[in-house]
């Protein structure tokens, strides 16, 4: 593991380079607030985080990434189109498969919001990490969320089918026993049925924390859901095939046209001006991996592009990351919103493949 100097030496490296492309550097605190925040992370970052609690300023953590605030600071009063960088400590407890890797550990980004360009956006930001990480030899992987809402967005179904699917997208097993579900092929679970065809006894005192109005209101779903027809084994067979798709990033517009899913081609129209762009920019698209799937375990403000740089050991997480977060500057703009798309090196693994080359 690279020394505390030389993964900071790295950082500065990576650091100067995001300042000579534009951007301005920021530091978000090192403690951050944790009420809100925590919300916006996946799951496996919230279950990561170290959380506090202060007498003053309430529930706090210590910073899990430098996103979210980054984001948080420009929709305060931001000036736009931005560019900002970053370089410093992130925290996050590791489990028992992760006891090798740093609770604590340095992380250098870059952070785009421009309306003008999205696509043009994402290949700014994805070339200058290609160009930045070409001597380490990584394997680079795209996806796009944004594809995969389209297409929960299109099933035929009711609303409250279709909002579950996608708030599920990032827990994949949830996601698919749901999907499996609607459309017939596993039975309703056995308490919710019961739930369905049993009343409250008459008189019988009300116990549990949601009130009558509650529970009232989420049997009614649960109704509309037992009356609702089954998604079609066919749209099942679309939707698995899509969520399967793994290519070369240059065939990805072609083969998920083949898949005959209706709502695709709008995103499947950003896939395609993402690539020439990219290829704009020198990067080959015949040698970049896309994969349908891609992020879906990670950070869940991400909704459209996604993309990891990888090193040949499985053991090792990725050496950096990132992608598009629309959605997140809606959340936190209180009515703004502004197109944005960023990403993290981690300097440490940098210096560590660096020492290995």
């Amino acid at each position: 593991m690279a020394s505390k100097p030389r993964s900071s030496e790295i950082g500065e490296r990576l650091l100067g380079a995001f300042l000579r492309a534009g951007a301005a550097e920021v530091t978000p605190d090192i403690l951050q607030p944790a009420e809100t925040l925590l919300d916006l992370y996946g799951e496996d970052i919230r279950a990561r985080a170290y959380v506090t609690s202060d007498p003053l300023r309430g529930e706090m953590m210590l910073r899990p990434d430098f996103t979210v605030p980054v984001v948080e600071a420009h929709m305060a009063g931001g000036a736009e189109p931005a560019r900002y960088c970053y370089m410093g400590e992130v925290f996050r407890r590791q489990d028992h498969r992760g006891a090798a890797r740093a609770n604590e550990y340095l992380q250098a980004g870059y952070e785009v919001f421009d309306r003008e360009d999205p696509e043009a956006a994402d290949a700014e930001v994805f070339a200058l990490f290609a160009r930045l990480l070409a001597h380490l030899r990584l394997t680079s992987t795209i996806g796009d969320i944004g594809i995969l809402r389209a297409a929960v967005e299109g099933i035929d179904t009711i609303a409250p089918r279709k909002a579950a699917l996608a708030r599920h997208i990032w827990r994949p097993r949830r996601f698919h026993g749901l999907l499996q579900r609607y459309a017939g092929i596993t039975p309703v679970p056995g308490g919710r049925a019961a739930l369905l065809s049993a009343g409250a006894p008459e008189g019988a005192p009300w116990i549990g924390l949601r009130s009558p109005e509650e529970m009232a209101a989420r049997i009614a779903v649960l109704r509309a859901d037992a009356a609702a027809a089954p998604i079609p084994t066919e749209v099942v067979a679309q939707l698995d095939a899509l969520f399967a798709l793994s290519c070369p990033a240059e065939e990805a517009p072609a083969r998920l046209s083949a898949l005959g899913i209706a709502a695709l081609p709008p995103a499947i129209a950003r896939l395609e001006r993402r690539l020439a762009a990219m290829a704009a920019r020198g990067i080959d698209t015949s040698a970049l991996r896309f994969e349908a799937s891609h992020g879906r375990t990670t950070m869940e403000y991400y909704d459209g592009f996604v993309f990891t740089f990888t090193a040949a050991d499985p053991a090792l997480p990725p050496v950096a990351s990132g992608g598009r977060y629309d959605a997140l500057t809606r959340f936190l703009g209180q009515g703004r919103e502004i197109p944005a798309v960023g990403g993290v090196i981690r300097p440490g693994l940098v210096a560590d493949l660096e020492a290995q080359a």
